[in-house]
């Protein structure tokens, strides 16, 4: 019997463009000034820190800069970008600039799950700071009272088993009560092999019903059966 589900966001419960052209887009074109006018908090110098050690030397602002923009010009999901990321688009998010994309079959879904008593958590590779943004200022309002944590790479990689063994042990289930939901199939691998129940959003698809995981097309056709 599923007790808890874990949610992927990207392609899951939100739309993959949205994060690619409107999130990516504005932290890029912001993190030069957003470094510039910040660099002096303790969360910015974490992140500045965080830089210096992967590099192995200690860089100027100029260069952890352009280690930033690198980072994300190259799709990298290396967690002090992440972390930087989700203070700039708290910003972007908190001044208006745009709302949080959830999939309405997604919101109506988490909130019967939430209703019915499931425990409802959120694993992804954006920041947890920058999943609790998306959710909050939602197109459909403030959505964070729907999760009971979140979980991000600092618990480890999508593609790697011992991450949900570990998001297992958090939440304090046997693996095999927790459903994991997300549009990647290599996640899915990953979970499976650490026990956990998997589903497949395949979102402008067909379901193939010889694929490895269940498939559904959207949050209704998900069967916890």
């Amino acid at each position: 019997m599923i007790e808890a589900i874990v949610t992927d966001i990207e392609g899951t419960t939100s739309s993959l463009s949205f994060v690619k052209d409107v999130l990516f887009p504005y932290a890029r074109a912001k993190i030069p000034a957003y470094l510039q006018q910040h660099a002096d908090q303790p969360e910015v110098r974490q992140v500045l820190k965080e830089v210096d050690q992967i590099a192995g030397e200690s860089l100027d602002l100029s260069r952890q800069t352009q280690q930033f923009i690198a980072w994300m010009d190259q799709d990298q999901k290396i967690t002090p970008l992440k972390s930087l990321q989700g203070m700039v688009w708290r910003d972007g998010y908190r001044q208006g600039a745009f709302k949080g994309h959830v999939y309405p079959d997604a919101a109506k879904q988490l909130q019967t799950w939430k209703q019915a008593g499931l425990a409802l958590y959120v694993y992804s590779s954006g920041s947890v700071e920058a999943q609790k943004l998306l959710f909050g200022y939602s197109e459909f309002g403030d959505l964070t009272p729907l999760f009971s944590d979140y979980f991000d790479t600092r618990i480890g990689g999508k593609r790697e088993a011992a991450s949900y063994r570990a998001i297992a042990g958090r939440i304090g289930l046997p693996a095999d009560r927790i459903l994991f939901l997300s549009d990647i199939e290599a996640e899915l691998d990953a979970a499976r092999a650490a026990n956990l129940q998997t589903y497949w959003l395949v979102r402008g698809q067909s379901v193939n019903i010889d694929a490895s995981h269940p498939q559904a097309v959207d949050f209704a056709g998900i069967h916890l059966q």
